[in-house]
């Protein structure tokens, strides 16, 4: 699979049979990428959406995130195996969003890894997601059940079979976020913290603590970029920046929007700006922030009665 461009396209009989199909890119030495389909959630791609990162170690193989279902994380397992002829030893989940966490489903809590608030969120947050993916993905998700990860993930440099890894513990995407930086390569794998010609997501999103992530993402001196979303990045912060530029946009533009008396609806039709046109699902996700930040904004404006 050496220099094969990632891919994920479930065809009717993937979904027929619901069996992941995957491709890995080569990114580095030693290093790949599963990319996930630029499309939302769907029967069509089993949710397999995000990018997946695989690592050689001499230990065995590292997955920075599981994907979206126990199907999928099976999946990841057996390619990453066929990879480096290694059983994966370590999961980093980058933040609790199914697409990127419910594979987890897959593998032992005891090598799963996640932020002390990941994990202390995965009771009570993984549930509440579980039902509206199952609506979504159906038999796709049979056997998928989250349990809590047993490995911290905090801040600072590990040794993993030989290979130096800097976790980032971050948030903004949401509230707890992981970046993790293979130091050999200046592989910097974000999480949804950064997306490429896919526009961001943000029903957890604080902008200004985003935005501070990003910043401090732009300043590890890596090669490349490997986005939660869309293509790789081999500069080290053309996708930063443009996520920090849509983020940005978004939220003058709505805000603008409201003063200006614009209806929920009327603020999703906004124009996008040109830059943004090579974007993936740009007015969807316009739509989902405008349902995501219109009751704050419309808080903010509106006065109080008195009680």
């Amino acid at each position: 699979m050496a220099g094969a461009a990632a891919s994920f396209a479930a065809t009717a009989a993937d979904a027929a049979s619901f069996a992941y199909r995957l491709n890995a890119e080569t990114v580095a030495p030693g290093l790949w990428v599963v990319r996930g389909a630029d499309a939302p959630i769907a029967m069509a791609n089993g949710g397999a959406i995000a990018n997946i990162g695989i690592i050689a170690t001499s230990e065995g193989a590292v997955l920075v995130d599981a994907g979206a279902s126990h199907r999928h994380g099976e999946a990841l397992a057996k390619l990453a195996r066929r990879l480096t002829g290694k059983p994966v030893v370590r999961v980093f989940i980058t933040h609790l969003h199914p697409d990127h966490s419910f594979g987890a489903s897959a593998f032992s809590p005891a090598i799963i890894a996640a932020t002390p608030g990941v994990a202390a969120l995965v009771k009570g947050d993984a549930a509440g997601f579980s039902p509206g993916l199952y609506r979504l993905l159906g038999d796709w998700m049979r056997g998928t059940d989250v349990g809590a990860p047993l490995v911290p993930a905090v801040a600072g440099s590990i040794m993993i079979g030989g290979r130096r890894l800097r976790l980032l513990t971050l948030s903004g995407h949401s509230d707890s976020d992981l970046a993790v930086l293979d130091e050999s390569s200046g592989t910097l794998f974000t999480g949804d913290l950064v997306f490429h010609n896919r526009a961001p997501a943000t029903p957890h999103a604080d902008l200004a603590r985003w935005r501070q992530s990003l910043a401090a993402l732009a300043g590890l001196g890596h090669v490349r970029v490997v986005p939660g979303h869309g293509p790789v990045d081999n500069t080290p912060t053309t996708a930063i920046d443009q996520t920090r530029d849509w983020l940005d946009w978004l939220e003058t533009a709505l805000d603008q929007a409201m003063d200006q008396g614009l209806s929920m609806v009327e603020a999703g039709e906004l124009p996008i700006p040109p830059r943004f046109a090579q974007m993936a699902v740009a007015r969807l996700e316009l739509q989902r922030s405008v349902s995501h930040f219109w009751p704050a904004l419309e808080e903010k404006r509106v006065p109080k009665l008195a009680g």
